[in-house]
């Protein structure tokens, strides 16, 4: 299998492939997107030109994509109703991305389209590496903290957790997220179970594609 991943750093990538790995169950080859992103804005600006250039010019069966929540809505279930679309939700706004690209694209390289894969982090991709190690970081603790006004840790405290410190650099950023991934051994199941949305969306459309 083919698969490109765009995220908002080199070292989210590192991890993301092998949460990839594990979520189907088998190794794959990464084709590298045309263009790289660096945090949300970036990654919906140039999803677009990624698509085209993947549908056209590689062979790649589909790209994942995950960036961080912030301070944005969280995705939920209603949000999956038929036409249902959150203007501020980034699943909605990265799955509206690919509808509107590849909706008039013709067939290319022996398929039909690149599926998609979208996951977004709540509130960052710390909160997963962290995901069996502290138990009070979840998407249900952030949403409840969202709506009480009193939000149960920080992305600062999250990095601080993981890193030892705010600001790691690149080189010790992606080790440390590795290794923390890497923890769960190819069982996804406590991740999706405490990340039902954010990173159950994303198991769910991996494990949706059908190829070869």
């Amino acid at each position: 299998m083919n698969i490109a991943i765009l995220s908002e750093s080199p070292a989210d990538e590192a991890a993301l492939r092998v949460l990839v790995g594990y979520v189907i169950g088998q190794g794959f080859n990464q084709i590298s997107p045309s263009l790289r992103a660096r945090g949300w804005p970036s990654v919906e600006l140039v999803l677009p030109a990624i698509l085209r250039h993947l549908h056209f010019n590689t062979n790649a069966d589909g790209l994942v994509v995950v960036v961080d929540s912030d301070d944005s809505p969280v995705h939920s279930a209603e949000h999956e109703a038929p036409g249902y679309y959150h203007p501020y939700c980034r699943i909605c706004r990265l799955r509206a991305v690919f509808r509107r690209t590849l909706k008039n694209l013709p067939p290319a390289r022996g398929r039909d389209r690149v599926l998609r894969a979208v996951g977004v982090c709540v509130p960052a991709l710390e909160a997963w590496l962290l995901c069996g190690r502290d138990t009070s970081v979840t998407e249900q603790a952030w949403v409840d903290g969202m709506a009480s006004g009193r939000l149960p840790y920080t992305r600062r405290e999250l990095k601080r957790r993981v890193y030892g410190t705010e600001r790691p650099a690149l080189p010790f950023e992606m080790k440390r997220m590795v290794q923390e991934v890497s923890r769960h051994h190819g069982d996804v199941r406590r991740l999706e179970n405490d990340f039902p949305q954010g990173f159950g969306c994303l198991a769910r459309d991996l494990r949706s594609w059908k190829v070869g």
